[in-house]
């Protein structure tokens, strides 16, 4: 073989080594996406997504026709619902008033008492906002409603059962069901839905003890707390 051909064929050589190579590269992807897209179908988090919205968050006040003034139990639940405003809202609470009820001389008699009650519980006059609604029967006694928008975090209903969950073994999949309740329990016990979100900020520093520390330090003395060896912990000889 002259040169010519040596040069051709090692040139169609390393073509087809470059084509093999891409072929084994394009199926490596391709097992690689077939993989993700499995782990995807089969993590309960991406299946049940914890979602956080805001949802109203309210209180209904039964109003007799007869009632003029706001008995003492229920005056707290109003303060502590102001308080719940500030602690999982904005602070702003909206006095949904009827209009058109049986009792509606009563719920002019007891609204300016809500006010009140509302601002014993730290909020101020332009954080509390009044509106009316329609009354459909007027010979009902309609609630007084307290309204505040408030974060939520759920992962929707649970229970979907389409299929059959013996006919997902033998294809090594979770059933549509699986990590619901997880996910529905952890959005409900989770205290600060935005913690879902994003960290906290830094809460600041304790001025005194850092001055201690800081003293103790340029004394040379031990900065650290005290810690007695065996305090605490013994073991019983019964």
């Amino acid at each position: 073989m002259n040169s010519i051909g040596k040069v051709r064929l090692a040139a169609v050589s390393r073509s087809a080594l470059a084509l093999m190579g891409c072929l084994a590269v394009l199926g490596c992807q391709n097992q690689g996406q077939q993989t993700g897209q499995m782990l995807a179908a089969n993590d309960y988090r991406l299946q049940h997504p914890i979602v956080v919205t805001e949802e109203p968050e309210t209180l209904d006040l039964p109003i007799g026709r007869n009632t003029r003034r706001l008995h003492g139990p229920v005056e707290g639940t109003i303060t502590a619902f102001a308080l719940d405003s500030q602690r999982r809202g904005d602070g702003s609470v909206e006095i949904l008033v009827p209009s058109g009820g049986a009792n509606e001389a009563a719920v002019h008699s007891v609204t300016p008492e809500i006010r009140a009650a509302l601002h014993r519980g730290g909020l101020t006059r332009s954080h509390i906002s009044t509106r009316t609604y329609a009354v459909q029967d007027p010979g009902a006694d309609a609630p007084i409603r307290l309204s505040f928008a408030r974060m939520q975090a759920t992962a929707g209903e649970c229970g979907a059962w389409p299929q059959n969950i013996g006919g997902g073994f033998n294809r090594n999949v979770n059933y549509e069901n699986f990590g619901c309740a997880s996910q529905a329990n952890l959005a409900v016990m989770v205290e600060n839905p935005s913690d879902l979100l994003t960290p906290r900020a830094s809460t600041p520093a304790d001025q005194n003890r850092r001055a201690t520390v800081f003293e103790n330090y340029r004394k040379g003395e031990i900065t650290a707390g005290k810690f007695t060896e065996g305090v605490g912990s013994e073991v019983s000889e019964d």
